[in-house]
């Protein structure tokens, strides 16, 4: 499909996932207001902190633990999951967060955390979290964002920054967001539908990803971000990819890339860059990068824009939530509804 057929990519995209990406600068400044005037849990002994969700609920939590790796003191843990390590108890804040708040692995969660003690915030638009929350009287951050819970990227990573900052657990980044706010809004001409293709490098690292398996590759701050890359390409494009971190990967996975050869001209590698990246990760990624060229590999690289670290991180986020609206408009799919998620649900449902 001609990527430029604003026409017929609005035809494909009935339930308006564009409008949800052109959006998130605005989401962002809105979920961060939001979050400094809902009240507060109890935070005092807190000496750990538990973000637990799935899907869209929980990349926010990953890259929270990214964004402030390098500022928090107290060890923060994504859980994906029904259950909760066993160090969790009354000197944890358990933060569940779900869109519709009805994910059972959240849910499941919450019980747990509630059961051992736990200081416990629930994040969500509704559901039965927030009836739970109201139950057992628990501090409650509804939001009201009508989406699916991938689009919702703003609320799912400002409430609970909003949370730490206003917790104490790390410095105010309200400057970091106002920079993340405007790198998106500068970046965002060049990536929007009616940027032609000849300027515009997201439908352009789109059209290359067409009909290949996309392989990604980054390391911190941007390794949350890959994973937020997969998860669009898988949602929105209906198309697969795979992430990979370095340092780690270059100490076993890059032994294996050059068999089976037939899918190596299959296969699209693509390469998150960093000003921010520790020294010797940066010379990693760039010898990375050209070991996959050599090997024969179709490979590309995107680099970070601004100069903090929340910016650097959603400038890639953004960049690859169009590319990831550009490959399923070149698929010739919708890239809103998730057929596949919805049947699990339903058996898992009746199991």
């Amino acid at each position: 499909m001609n990527l430029d057929d604003l026409q017929a990519a609005a035809a494909l995209d009935a339930q308006g996932m564009a409008a949800h990406i052109d959006g998130l600068p605005q989401q962002l400044q809105a979920a961060w207001q939001l979050a400094q005037r809902l009240p507060l849990p109890a935070a005092a002994g807190v000496q750990n902190i538990v973000i637990c969700g799935m899907g869209g609920s929980a990349i926010g939590g990953a890259l929270l633990q990214s964004l402030v790796a390098e500022q928090c003191t107290l060890p923060i843990f994504s859980v994906r999951d029904y259950q909760l390590p066993a160090f969790v108890g009354p000197n944890s804040l358990v933060v569940c967060a779900s869109h519709s708040g009805n994910t059972e692995e959240t849910l499941a969660a919450f019980e747990a955390a509630h059961a051992c003690g736990a200081k416990l915030i629930v994040i969500s638009t509704g559901g039965q979290l927030a009836q739970r929350a109201a139950q057992t009287g628990c501090t409650y951050w509804p939001f009201a964002y009508a989406s699916q819970p991938r689009a919702a990227l703003g609320y799912a990573l400002m409430l609970p920054l909003g949370l730490l900052a206003r917790l104490g657990f790390i410095p105010d980044p309200t400057a970091l967001v106002e920079e993340a706010v405007a790198v998106l809004l500068a970046q965002q001409p060049a990536l929007c539908r009616e940027s032609p293709a000849v300027a515009n490098p997201a439908k352009r690292l789109a059209g290359q990803m067409v009909d290949r398996k996309v392989l990604l590759f980054a390391a911190e701050p941007l390794t949350a971000v890959a994973r937020r890359w997969r998860g669009q390409i898988a949602e929105n494009a209906k198309a697969s990819a795979q992430t990979d971190e370095l340092p780690e990967m270059n100490h076993n996975a890059i032994a294996g890339i050059e068999r089976p050869e037939a899918l190596i001209t299959r296969s699209f590698a693509l390469f998150l860059n960093s000003t921010l990246y520790h020294p010797r990760n940066a010379a990693r990624m760039q010898w990375t990068h050209a070991h996959f060229m050599q090997s024969g590999y179709n490979c590309d690289a995107v680099a970070a824009a601004g100069s903090g670290r929340l910016a650097q991180m959603l400038s890639v986020l953004h960049f690859g939530d169009y590319v990831s609206y550009y490959l399923a408009i070149a698929n010739g799919v919708d890239p809103t509804p998730i057929d596949v998620l919805l049947r699990l649900k339903a058996h898992m449902a009746q199991t």
